[in-house]
Parts: structure tokens; sequence; C-alpha cells
């Protein structure tokens, strides 16, 4: 099992507004791309987002549930990685003066990622934890990242040819 907890310096409810653009999902989980809305209104229980996780060669077509939502404090998600099964992904949003401490607990659930857990994977996770927790602090502290509307992040950035 892995737990992390971070301090970011924003109230929960600005780490919220990331957390809750299904937009900003691939920009703070690590490995995932193209994130997209699948069904419902996220991050409302029930919704879900599908997206790719590149491993080398391997693409994976997950997709991410939510199963618990309590503004601004509480997003438990269940990720389905296909014949890896299934793993709980619960994020606790606690105030902490003005800022936000985040303690983020993810677990294999169901599958064969539940049969093969073991240290080794832990110690995976662990790492994996600590840069994802690293990208969401990043994205919450960037001012532009949570007073921003995403339409608005979306007309500033520079387009490409």
């Amino acid at each position: 099992m892995a737990v992390r907890h971070r301090l970011i310096k924003k109230s929960p409810e600005d780490v919220w507004t990331i957390l809750s653009d299904a937009e900003r999902y691939g920009d703070w989980v690590v490995g995932t791309s193209r994130a997209e809305l699948d069904e419902g209104r996220w991050p409302e229980v029930g919704a879900a987002l599908r997206y790719e996780i590149k491993i080398g060669p391997l693409t994976l077509h997950n997709q991410t549930v939510v199963r618990r939502s309590e503004p601004p404090a509480v997003l438990e998600l269940e990720a389905h990685s296909g014949p890896l099964g299934t793993a709980r992904i619960a994020m606790e949003l606690r105030p902490w003066g003005e800022q936000t401490l985040i303690i983020l607990d993810e677990h294999p659930l169901r599958g064969a990622g539940g049969a093969l857990h073991n240290p080794l994977l832990d110690a995976v996770q662990q790492v994996r934890s600590r840069a994802m927790l690293a990208r969401l602090a990043r994205l919450c502290e960037d001012d532009e990242g949570t007073s921003r509307t995403t339409s608005e992040r979306s007309r500033s950035r520079p387009r490409t040819a």
C-alpha cells in the first residue's frame, strides 16, 4: 500500500479546482495521456474518464471512475487497468492553516494487481505517488492553474502549426 502526503501552498478549494478539472487529469497523473470524459460529470460519483497509459511499446486503455466525492475534502477513484485489475486511489485534502495537506492512498483493489501485490511493487508505487503529488503541487501553486478557467488557459496557450 502506498500512502504519501504533501503540503500544497494553496487552499483545499484551490486544490479541488485542479482535481475537479477532467482536462487537467493527465497533467498530474503520472503516465496518463489523452484523458477525456467518458461518462457523467467529473468529479461526481459515477463519472468516468478514459485515457491511455504508455509503458514502453505498450499502450493500455484505462478508465477511472469516481467512487466517492466530498468537495473539497475527499476524492476516491477506482482505476481500471484491464488485465492488471483495478486500484483504489483515495485523496484527502486537509486544511493546514491557509494551505492543504493532501494524503494520497493508492493500492491494488481487484485482479492481478492485488494478487501480485508485494513490497517491490509498493516501492515503485511510492516513487510514482511522490511524482504525482509533485505534479499536482506545481499545478496548484501556479497562480494561473487555479485562478483562471480552462477556457481562459486554452486561449492563452501558444498555438503550434
